[in-house]
């Protein structure tokens, strides 16, 4: 059989016309320009500001360990089967995680890319001529026409003039028979300013997050206790990724005294909470300066250099004595008990005798500033529970455990928790937990010769939370640049204006008088107004004025 004899066959297309890319494949480039274009769109960049607002949220409703890492503990112990997965999302420190840092780049470079070709199209916009007249001046909702015997030169020429009174741009070209005008480019200029704005408010939050610090410290009231602006006092400490030791300032300072003010109003929802506190510090720049007095209050910190220096909280530090079974002194001072409720000031703490013996005392339990709890018929208290914050009747409730304490030597073992894996709590001998209540003065014997324990007075303490934010003034500015652009990009209206004047077949000038309002909810009485003032302006003799 010839070839021309041999059915016709398909063959099937080869490798190489399989490898070619087809129409509608980008290349590397292509994919890398479409993802930039979709990366500075001004619709993500909106997804991005709205995923970063979201992303916020945590860090508003659950404790960080940058602001407050004593609720952080409380947390953890609170809620054992959580933590483990709040602490790989890493939402105790939202904002130095991974994925909020992520967004927040990603909105930084969304609006550079969007905002910078807008400057460029802005900057063209300025420099071009105003749109001409449009061939039908009449059909515009915002017009009206007279005739006149003036000649069309004259009449444009007058229109110019009035109009650049009105802070109009004008554009009057030679030969042509309209004059155009075009007015309220500062409405674009306040929108490109307000995002700008916001630019400049991320690099000063980046700024200060990098470069600054933010620190807490609980401090007893007195002249007797103090502290120095130096890393070992702080009880927690967050830095920032570019924190430098060296810039924190060499000051100084004491709580002199503590005042703070109650509601005691039975009618008012906020009866027996506390308002009006004020901290009264004698502190130095350094360790040359002289002693100065402030009044520390809330919203009203204490600045020195750029360091700020806020009171944030307040409680009570009960003074207790332990002694051990030989009768020595195992552990005396003020011990910080933390509020468990922010009304009544109740509150929790722990006090360890590590040097008594012949074994270790801890004591676990709660603080009541005015006790409001019933006793029963063996006059044990029950149940136990404060009234009111101030300290009328303070009553301190603990349980006893002996053992392993734990030392507060910065091993992990902390002050305000009581480890009891290795201890043993105390019972009476009825098989019930023993639970020492001790008012001021009070002291009780321990059973089985371990000691005593002595509730010796009060005392307050501050939270004091001080930070460093070297961008906050950056930041200040970008909010108010923010402001500023919104209202021109509120307040601003564009408009364009046009006077179009023709020689008619009679020898009479028919002059027409046209504005648009390009912004939206344009007041119609405004713009009747206006043109009225510019028909006013062009006729300086009685003219015939056509009704349109």
């Amino acid at each position: 059989m010839t070839d021309l004899q041999r059915p016709a066959t398909h063959e099937r297309p080869s490798d190489s016309r399989q490898a070619t890319a087809l129409p509608m494949e980008l290349t590397v480039r292509e994919l890398a320009r479409w993802t930039w274009r979709q990366l500075t769109s001004m619709r993500t960049a909106l997804v991005l500001l709205l995923l970063l607002a979201l992303a916020a949220i945590p860090g508003s409703v659950i404790p960080q360990e940058d602001i407050d890492s004593l609720k952080v503990s409380q947390w953890r112990d609170d809620h054992p089967r959580l933590a483990p997965i709040w602490d790989r999302l890493d939402l105790f420190s939202v904002y130095g995680s991974v994925w909020f840092s992520a967004i927040y780049i990603l909105l930084m470079i969304s609006l550079v890319g969007c905002i910078v070709p807008r400057l460029f199209v802005y900057a063209r916009a300025l420099r071009a001529r105003p749109p001409k007249a449009p061939r039908n001046l009449m059909r515009l909702p915002e017009s009206t026409s007279y005739e006149t015997d003036e000649d069309p030169d004259v009449v444009l020429a007058r229109a110019a003039k009035a109009i650049r009174r009105r802070r109009y741009r004008v554009d009057l070209v030679e030969g042509s028979d309209s004059v155009a005008a075009e007015r309220g480019h500062l409405r674009e200029a306040g929108n490109l300013l307000f995002h700008l704005a916001v630019i400049v408010v991320l690099v000063g939050v980046a700024v200060g997050s990098l470069l600054g610090y933010k620190g807490g410290v609980i401090m007893l009231v007195g002249k007797d206790y103090g502290f120095s602006n130096t890393l070992t006092q702080y009880d927690d400490f967050a830095p920032g990724s570019l924190f430098d030791p060296s810039v924190m300032e060499p000051f100084s300072f004491k709580i002199t005294d503590f005042d703070v003010e109650w509601i005691t109003d039975p009618e008012s929802r906020r009866a027996g909470m506390a308002r009006k506190f004020v901290s009264h510090l004698d502190y130095r720049t350094d360790a040359d300066a002289p002693t100065q007095e402030y009044d520390l209050k809330v919203n009203h910190p204490l600045s020195i250099g750029g360091t700020d220096v806020f009171l944030i909280g307040h409680g009570y530090a009960p003074v207790i004595t332990v002694r051990d079974g030989d009768g020595n002194i195992a552990q005396s001072g003020p011990s910080v008990f933390l509020p468990t409720n922010a009304k009544t000031f109740e509150s929790f703490g722990v006090v360890k005798a590590p040097d008594a013996k012949p074994t270790q005392i801890g004591l676990e339990g709660s603080f009541y500033p005015t006790f409001g709890g019933a006793t029963d018929a063996t006059g044990k208290l029950i149940p136990p529970a404060s009234v009111f914050g101030d300290a009328v009747d303070p009553l301190v409730s603990l349980f006893v455990y002996t053992g392993d304490v734990g030392l507060d030597d910065g091993t992990g073992s902390s002050v305000y928790v009581l480890d009891k894996a290795k201890t043993t709590q105390v019972m009476k001998d009825d098989g019930q937990p023993l639970r020492l209540d001790l008012r001021p003065g009070d002291t009780v014997e321990l059973p089985d010769g371990l000691g005593s324990v002595t509730f010796d007075g009060l005392e307050r303490w501050n939270k004091i939370q001080i930070s460093r934010t070297p961008g906050k003034m950056v930041a200040l500015t970008g909010v108010v640049l923010a402001l500023l652009g919104l209202l021109g990009s509120l307040f601003v209206r564009p408009r364009r204006l046009w006077v179009r004047a023709r020689r008619r077949e009679d020898g009479s000038t028919l002059v027409e008088v046209a504005r648009l309002d390009r912004s939206s909810g344009g007041d119609p009485e405004n713009g009747r107004d206006e043109l009225a003032a510019i028909v006013a302006a062009l006729q300086q003799h009685k003219d015939r004025e056509v009704a349109t």
